[in-house]
């Protein structure tokens, strides 16, 4: 299966939406409308320290990736947070994630970034797989407070 990473664009609305409503439902959670369409329009900015890319298979859509830039204060180069990777149902298994993964340390190397990062449920089985061969496990368990 030929498949085509390419950045964002306008005109990829209505290709990412599903995609990312379909995202959402995995993780059990429903972001406001207006968040997201900020959340676009941010990608759209390239002011803003955040990207977006989606997985092509010939003019179908199947995968999205997003990431955000920020500093660290343990190195002198950025840190890019892999914020959320989402593969359609019927595609997964396939090496799209993979590329997607490749893709965002590509985006990362060239900003200059020191490290590439990300978190998945504890449950999400079948991406820790992926995770395991290709990233290392950091040890460090995340805590958060809502606001």
């Amino acid at each position: 299966m030929s498949i085509e990473i390419r950045p964002v664009v306008a005109a990829d609305y209505e290709a990412w939406l599903p995609l990312w409503q379909g995202y959402q439902r995995f993780y059990m959670t429903e972001i406001p409308a207006d968040t997201s369409a900020v959340t676009w329009q941010r990608f759209l900015d390239p002011a803003e320290p955040m990207g977006a890319a989606l997985a092509w298979h010939g003019d179908r859509a199947i995968a999205l990736v997003h990431w955000v830039i920020h500093r660290s204060t343990w190195t002198i180069g950025d840190y890019c947070y892999l914020q959320d990777l989402f593969v359609a149902k019927g595609e997964r298994s396939g090496g799209v994630g993979r590329k997607l993964i490749q893709h965002v340390v590509e985006q990362a190397r060239a900003a200059g970034c020191s490290r590439v990062h990300w978190l998945t449920h504890e449950t999400n089985s079948q991406a820790k797989l992926l995770y395991e061969r290709i990233g290392e496990r950091s040890g460090f368990v995340q805590y958060r407070k809502l606001l």
